[in-house]
């Protein structure tokens, strides 16, 4: 193990590991805007919507994600719309994050006794106070596992960005092996910043599984 090559290009996997993150996080924030829109529209079964949605969950979830980013990136400028690298990113993360945290939250939903819903219509609420204060606190206790594995999922994810010429960690790690042939080094540092972002969102789920379970929230 070369210490002097690690200790050099320590900065280098630094700066791909906030691109990295900056790029997972934004991502995954619009799959989770995606994912509570889509499950709503197949909530209440609205027309159209519904087969509409339906069919961007079968596609978003039967094709993978390097093919998402191709599309987006050599496939939407060919009819007019262009995009950089870190838009491209964002929108395949966005694409396809969003299917998987819809069906996370359609099973959290589906999983809250009618009988709630049943009981804020007769306290008065309306549809959109029910869904806000009732359903969707209780279907997210009970989707946590699901949505912190999915988070995990998309983040590993970003290891396809390279493709797109995305200066991220694995970028970074196949550029290094390229130029030095520096491979069990430039491993290793991929392997350990890989770990500094994703063991904290694991611990972070954990820590919430537990305290919602603990607290009775859906149950």
């Amino acid at each position: 193990m070369n210490w002097q090559f690690i200790e050099n290009y320590l900065p280098l996997y630094q700066k791909a590991t906030v691109l990295t993150v900056r790029i997972g996080f934004m991502g995954i924030a619009a799959a989770i805007l995606i994912g509570l829109v889509c499950t709503i529209v197949q909530y209440y079964k609205v027309p159209f919507l519904r087969t509409v949605v339906s069919a961007y969950i079968e596609v978003s979830r039967n094709t993978p994600l390097l093919i998402q980013l191709f599309f987006i990136y050599y496939g939407l400028p060919k009819i007019g719309i262009r995009t950089d690298a870190d838009v491209c990113g964002i929108a395949g993360l966005a694409f396809l994050g969003g299917s998987y945290m819809a069906e996370a939250f359609r099973s959290g939903i589906e999983a809250v006794p009618n009988s709630q819903e049943e009981s804020a219509y007769s306290l008065g609420l309306s549809k959109v106070q029910t869904m806000r204060y009732v359903v969707l606190p209780q279907a997210f206790a009970i989707s946590v596992p699901a949505f912190m594995a999915n988070v995990i999922f998309l983040l590993k994810e970003t290891s396809v960005f390279s493709a797109i010429s995305l200066m991220d960690l694995m970028f970074t790690a196949k550029d290094l092996i390229g130029l030095y042939y520096k491979t069990t080094e430039s491993l290793f540092l991929l392997v350990v910043f890989y770990l500094l972002i994703l063991l904290p969102v694991s611990i972070l789920g954990s820590f919430l599984e537990r305290r919602l379970r603990y607290a009775g929230f859906g149950t």
